[in-house]
């Protein structure tokens, strides 16, 4: 990433419960080869069910299984980037993503996390894809607050029908610019 790239800081906006529960095992960091192989030996469900990840506000990529939580992953921390991943071994057995998302409730990143996402899968050694394989936008309803996943680009609250902003809108005062 460029230092004149502006990214987003993603404060936890998913269900109180689990943000104010005890913390679950964090994400492994991973800044090289050597933790990915490290991780994926240990980890070989990442291959077919996926694995979670966020991309920690030092920008490095952090992995844990699948089933956890993306705020334990995060430490309990603001992330630039959080979602799933599945991960494989190319025919020369390196590891290779095979497919890479957004999709975390908890984070509710918007897509143009992406480039602090690709920046931390070159740093930690895998080739990043265009970009993401399967993008999730996610809008908070203004009038009942409810989350909303936007499908076919149709901006409407699916609980209450009201219009939901075009803009990325959670947490607006928690969410920061950092450049």
């Amino acid at each position: 990433m460029s230092e004149s790239s502006a990214l987003t800081r993603y404060a936890y906006v998913g269900p109180p419960a689990i943000r104010d529960r005890e913390r679950g095992e964090p994400g492994a960091v991973i800044t090289g080869g050597d933790d990915l192989e490290r991780w994926f030996s240990a980890h070989p469900e990442a291959a077919g069910e996926g694995a979670t990840y966020v991309v920690d506000l030092q920008g490095r990529l952090r992995l844990a299984a699948r089933r956890s939580e993306h705020i334990d992953c995060a430490e309990g921390q603001a992330v630039l980037a959080a979602g799933e991943i599945r991960l494989g071994r190319a025919v020369d057995r390196r590891v290779v993503v095979r497919e890479v998302s957004n999709q975390s409730t908890g984070y509710c990143p918007d897509p143009d996390c992406w480039p602090a996402v690709a920046a931390a899968l070159n740093a930690a050694g895998l080739a990043a894809p265009a970009g993401f394989t399967r993008a999730f936008v996610f809008r908070r309803c203004p009038a009942c607050a409810q989350t909303n996943l936007v499908k076919d680009e149709w901006f409407v609250c699916a609980a209450c029908d009201a219009e939901l902003p075009r803009a990325w809108n959670f947490a607006e005062s928690a969410a920061q610019t950092m450049s």
